[in-house]
Formats: C-alpha cells, sequence, structure tokens
C-alpha cells in the first residue's frame, strides 16, 4: 500500500530546506530546482506545491511567523504573574531580533521576500499586511500601558508603534553585519523601552 503523503509536513520539509539555503548562502540565487534539492524531492514533487519562488517565500515565512509566536507565547507564559505591556514588547522584540541562529534565518528569508515585493505586487501586499498586523498589535500594547499609567498619557500609541517598528529593523540589520552583538541589541532595545515606560517593571 503506498505511502500517504502528509502535505502540510511536505510543505514545511520545503520551507526548512529554503531556510538552510538562506543561513548558507542567501536566497537571490536560489531557484526552485535548488530548494528541490535539498529538500530531498524533485523539482516537479516541489512545484505540486508551489510553482513559483514568491509563493514558496509566502508559505516559509508564514511558517516562521508561527514558530516565532509559539516561542513568544511560551516565553510570556513562563513568566510569574501577568505580563505588564513592556514584558510582552520586550520578549516579542527579543524574537524577533536576529539573537540566534533560528531568528537569524527568519530575518534572512524575511529580507529576501521584503527585495522581491518592492517589484512585485502580489509580494508587496502581502508584506504590507504583515507589518500593519505587527504595528497594530504594537500599539496595543502602548496603549494598554498608558491605560496602566505607565507610559506617558500624551504619547500617540501608532506614532510609538512606528517607532518600534523602525528601530527592530534597524536593529536587526545592524546585527545581521554584526554591528551589534546579540546583547548589544537588546540593550538597544531596554533603553528604549525604559524611556518609553519609563522605570516601570
Amino acid at each position: 500500500m503506498p505511502r500517504r503523503v502528509d502535505h502540510e509536513e511536505r510543505r514545511k520539509l520545503i520551507a526548512e530546506a529554503l531556510w538552510r539555503i538562506a543561513a548558507a548562502r542567501g536566497l537571490e540565487g536560489a531557484s526552485l530546482r535548488d530548494v528541490a534539492a535539498e529538500a530531498g524531492i524533485s523539482l516537479g514533487q516541489l512545484q505540486h506545491y508551489f510553482t513559483r519562488k514568491d509563493e514558496m517565500l509566502g508559505f516559509a515565512l508564514e511558517h516562521i511567523g508561527q514558530l516565532a509566536e509559539r516561542r513568544i507565547r511560551a516565553r510570556i507564559e513562563a513568566l510569574p504573574g501577568e505580563p505588564t505591556p513592556r514584558t510582552v514588547l520586550r520578549e516579542t522584540l527579543a524574537e524577533i531580533l536576529p539573537l540566534d541562529e533560528n531568528s537569524r534565518i527568519g530575518n534572512l528569508v524575511q529580507i529576501a521576500y521584503f527585495v522581491r515585493a518592492l517589484h512585485d505586487e502580489a509580494p508587496r501586499a502581502h508584506a504590507r499586511e504583515g507589518a500593519r498586523a505587527l504595528r497594530a498589535f504594537f500599539a496595543g500594547q502602548v496603549e494598554r500601558g498608558v491605560e496602566r499609567g505607565e507610559v506617558a498619557a500624551g504619547l500617540d500609541p501608532e506614532r510609538e508603534a512606528s517607532l518600534l517598528m523602525a528601530l527592530v529593523e534597524g536593529v536587526t540589520g545592524h546585527t545581521l553585519l554584526e554591528l551589534h552583538t546579540p546583547e548589544e541589541a537588546m540593550g538597544l532595545i531596554d533603553l528604549h523601552l525604559e524611556r518609553l515606560f519609563g522605570a516601570s517593571a
């Protein structure tokens, strides 16, 4: 009896092959054939799931995002008591930054997708949707901080969320270039959160 193929697992296998290529040599020159070879499947098998590189990149990003969300949730749930908005933001930003191999690869895939999004409307729409969702999440945490008296009432949560987005993107780029160590990167995040939330724990 032929073995039943788990299509979702096959998609994840392809995504993980893509990540390994991203870590080793970047994605700009990588073809569907390269990813198929890395995944140990034929090009025809890969094209059963992804006919275009953008589709494959988009799925890989979504899979990375889901894994990151699980890690963030686990980090926050492991903390004692109810997490403050500052803590939620710090743990989220720590997961976004390229502080270890998993997050470094995730950022490399995201950069490859961003480059393609500059010239193609389909990945651009997907990238915008993800950025808006993250900014809304940041704004919600800042707004919670205002309601709790931990953030100055005169600050605009939307603008502060945009500043956080710009900060984490800049620090991410510099960390990938090894201008910052992981410790220095988190130090910059902590400095900004201290200014935003004051001395609240």
